[in-house]
Order: structure tokens, then sequence, then C-alpha cells
């Protein structure tokens, strides 16, 4: 049965009666200590992301916060949060922890917006989820825009994907790919036709994969390029990926982003 069709008593799946957004919220931040929390024109910065993603068609949008500040500072605003364990290694596990929590079947449809993305466009948290409900082949979707500089496009911390004529990922990687071999033979003066592609940090699952994934063992590619989605396409999982045009508006990693996002939403 497709996705898109409904049981044979009438009723929708679980996938077509809408998705759910989990933004998990880490309080410990190298660089930015306490940045789930940091003000935001009067929110905290996991607030504004919620706000935001709100705004998407989801049916339900929760934080899964690892410290009962985030969940209180949430519920202070009306925003739903469940407390997870503090101990989880990545995001992915904080998640499949929150789907228990939150008894998401199997066939739910889950997008992981990060916490610190309180620009996210609603529109692409809804692209994201349209895949799997329009691609029933993937195990996980997510987006890219077009690159339109050198500097990005050989810049490592910038992720770069490469797709296959179903709009399906091969490959992501730090390196600039692909790799243009003739024209990257006096070196990397200008970007091949058609524009290669920056990966955007946000992903659907079905949330009876998403509880799979980190008991995955993990990839020697993974390790190597210290990017967790390449497990998914070690192990045979497709992912799915949206293009858009627009690249999405920056997250904040560093003291200088928080100050731009202020200014945002102070005017």
């Amino acid at each position: 049965m497709s996705r898109l069709e409904t049981n044979r008593d009438g009723s929708d799946t679980e996938a077509e009666q809408g998705f759910t957004v989990l933004i998990p919220a880490r309080l410990a931040s190298t660089r930015l200590p306490d940045k789930p929390l940091a003000d935001l024109g009067g929110a905290p910065m996991v607030v504004r992301v919620a706000q935001r993603a709100r705004l998407s068609a989801a049916r339900r949008c929760v934080v899964a916060a690892d410290s009962i500040a985030i969940i209180e500072a949430c519920h202070q605003h009306g925003i739903e949060a469940v407390q997870t364990r503090p101990d989880h290694p990545s995001g992915s596990d904080r998640l499949a922890e929150a789907c228990e929590l939150l008894r998401l079947g199997d066939d739910a449809i889950v997008v992981n917006v990060q916490g610190d993305e309180p620009l996210i466009e609603p529109a692409l948290i809804d692209a994201v989820a349209r895949l799997l409900v329009e691609r029933p082949d993937a195990s996980m979707g997510t987006a890219a825009h077009p690159i339109a500089s050198v500097a990005d496009f050989t810049n490592p911390n910038v992720v770069k994907v490469v797709l296959d004529a179903r709009q399906l990922a091969l490959y992501f990687s730090r390196a600039p790919i692909p790799w243009w071999r003739d024209g990257f033979a006096q070196g990397i003066a200008t970007l091949p036709q058609p524009a290669p592609l920056r990966h955007i940090g946000i992903y659907a699952y079905r949330a009876g994969f998403l509880r799979q994934f980190p008991a995955l063992p993990q990839a020697p590619i993974e390790t190597g390029e210290a990017l967790e989605q390449l497990r998914v396409l070690w192990h045979g999982h497709r992912i799915a990926v949206h293009v858009t045009e627009v690249a999405p508006g920056a997250g904040v990693d560093t003291p200088a982003d928080l100050e731009r996002v202020r200014r945002f939403f102070a005017s």
C-alpha cells in the first residue's frame, strides 16, 4: 500500500496523518555554554526554534532535552518538551529515546530540526518530511542547496553531497565533490556546472529506523569524514534529498553567530 493511500478501513496511515518535529537540545556546549537558553529577543534560542517549527505543517513539535532547565524554559513558553538522558553520544541517540518516550509508531515520520537553527524555514521542514511520504524506498530524508562560491566548495566545514538521477544521496564529504578533473587541473578557480550541492543539516526519519540507527556499527567512512549520515549509506540504506535554490539562514555556532541572530530578532 502506498503511503499516500488509506488503510482498508478508510483511516489514514500514521505517516499520512502528519509528522512530528523533534528538536534535540543539550545544555553543554564548548563554544557557547548554555546555548539552548541564550536569549533571542526575550525568549530562549530553543524556544525560538520550536516557534519556527510550529509554523510548519507538523502536527506536533517537541524539544528533547538533557536538562530540567531547558524543560522548564520550554514549558514557560508553551512548548512541549521531554527530558532525555544526559549521556547520549549524539543527537540521533537522543531522538531515538524521545521516540520511545512519545510512543511513536514505527511508521511515524520524525523531522530532526537542530536546536541552534532559530531562522529555519517552515517550508523546508515540510519539504523534508514530504520526502518520506513520497519515497518509500528511502529510510531518511534531508536537504541541499547549490554552492555559489569556490570558498564554500573548498571549505571542509561545508559538507557536500552528490546525488543520483533519483535524487538519492550517493555520498557526503567535506572534500570538494564532485571533482572536475579537467577544470581543476590547475587548481580550483571556478565551480563546475551544474553547481555542486551543500548539505543542509535537517533530517527526516521513520521512527522505526530512528530506533535502529544508534545500534548500527559505525562505518570507516563515517569516522574518517566525521559525518554520521555516512553510516546510513554504508549499511545500504537510502537518503532522499530535497534540493532548494534558497540557502537557509545560518545556525548559531559561535558568539559572532549569536550576536548576528540577536540583531535579527531585535529588528
